[in-house]
């Protein structure tokens, strides 16, 4: 058997697909921006979000740039602003998965190792939630599309429209916040 025949065909990068085409950047960038906004606001709300997030970027396609930066930060951006709107309906979200992941832990596992690192888990994973949910906006946006959306600061800035240097202070303040939360232990 010889490895590089029967490998199958070499991976090539795809080309980024037209912005006119929008059919091709939904099949291209749906899953990413679908995970991000649910992430954020949950399932029901995020299909929404990102129906809105490709209607707007076919009515404004004309308003990318490729020059200033790829397709798939400037949609993380639309998707954000639209996520903006959701505000209430996110901070619901977080504070929901706060109150799920505290309420009950004693009903895990039992008293086993295992069921006490399920309920670690849980305490922190609602200590998060509540961090996130008292974020300022910016910084909650910054962190959610660096962590989330797995994108640099680059793009974070281009998605956002802000200055690299706030992209940077945004994510270290939001940072510096969670893991306060997460050392806070037991205590809120």
């Amino acid at each position: 058997m010889n490895v590089l025949t029967d490998a199958g065909p070499p991976e090539v990068a795809q080309a980024p697909p037209d912005p006119d085409d929008i059919g091709a950047v939904f099949d291209r960038y749906a899953r990413d921006l679908l995970r991000y906004a649910t992430r954020r606001v949950g399932e029901q709300a995020a299909e929404d979000v990102v129906a809105q997030t490709f209607l707007t970027a076919y009515e404004q396609r004309h308003r990318f740039d490729p020059d200033r930066g790829e397709l798939l930060p400037w949609l993380y951006g639309i998707c954000t602003n639209l996520l903006r709107r959701q505000r209430r309906t996110e901070l619901r979200h977080l504070r929901a998965l706060a109150a799920a992941a505290g309420a009950h832990p004693e009903h895990v596992d039992g008293p086993d190792a295992r069921g006490s690192e399920r309920v670690d888990a849980q305490r922190s994973v609602a200590r998060v939630a509540h961090a996130l949910a008292a974020l300022p906006r910016r910084q909650r946006d910054v962190l959610l599309l660096f962590a989330v959306a797995e994108l640099e600061y680059a793009e974070i800035a281009a998605a956002l429209g802000i200055p690299l240097g706030s992209v940077q202070s945004a994510l270290h303040r939001a940072r510096t916040r969670i893991k306060k939360a997460l050392a806070a232990g037991g205590t809120r």
